[in-house]
């Protein structure tokens, strides 16, 4: 119920279009790199995907974070706008309910924006280079990787837009977590890697696979923390209202 409740609300603002376009102009770096570099990139020994994924996946990743922040913002500024959440807590509805059902909505328009930079890498990869076996199962499991690596940041963005009630405050701490998860993302500390923000500029190729467990170990420990953090942020709010 809640889940339709938060698809209907999205409907009056640009939750839908800023995903479909936000994948659509990441997907557009791949087939420009592609179509100005093919020879340089047609020359290096790797698979077609992996090369694809070293030359362009970290500006991508960028590109969702950022959108991953703005969606975040758009959902919370409805609610926040003229105390709409207040009004909410007169109603028979669970505050923990409507942030979850916003947690499933993002998830799944996240789903839609890596099915469309999906397209795109198998695209490159078939006009470009000579078609492998491998291909299609690779593609869905570096891409059902990037899907689990963004669940953190999912969750962190709604939480930072669910405590603060001006947009632009949610929308600043946003933009300073990338930047900081963009800087961070090449170091050798673990505990800078799984920063929630610099978890979607990993990548599954090259990568051994004991730290590919302890990554989904410790996003399993994250998502659960940020979710328990969340539900105690809520409770205490609506105690002091």
């Amino acid at each position: 119920m809640n889940i339709i409740l938060e698809c209907k609300k999205m409907r009056r603002t640009g939750f839908y279009p800023a995903f479909i376009a936000g994948g659509i102009l990441a997907s557009c770096l791949p087939v420009m790199n592609m179509a100005v570099r093919a020879d340089t990139f047609k020359s290096l020994p790797q698979p077609p995907l992996t090369i694809l994924l070293d030359a362009n996946w970290t500006m991508m990743a960028m590109l969702n974070v950022l959108l991953i922040v703005s969606a975040a913002c758009i959902m919370y500024h409805t609610e926040h706008d003229d105390n709409a959440i207040q009004k909410m807590q007169t109603l028979p509805l669970r505050e923990s309910g409507i942030f979850f059902a916003k947690f499933v909505l993002m998830t799944c328009m996240s789903i839609v924006t890596l099915a469309i930079e999906a397209l795109a890498f198998l695209f490159c990869s078939l006009q470009w280079f000579d078609k492998y076996d491998g291909l299609y199962p690779d593609l869905l499991k570096n891409f059902g990787y990037f899907l689990i690596l963004t669940l953190p940041a999912v969750l962190l963005a709604l939480a930072i837009a669910s405590a603060c009630n001006n947009m632009w405050i949610s929308l600043g701490i946003g933009v300073i977590c990338v930047f900081t998860a963009s800087m961070i993302v090449s170091t050798d500390h673990f505990i800078l890697q799984i920063f929630p923000f610099a978890l979607p500029f990993r990548i599954l190729a090259g990568a051994a696979s004991l730290t590919i467990k302890k990554f989904l170990t410790t996003i399993i420990s994250e998502v659960m923390v940020i979710g328990l953090a969340e539900l105690i942020f809520l409770r205490i709010r609506k105690a002091l209202v």
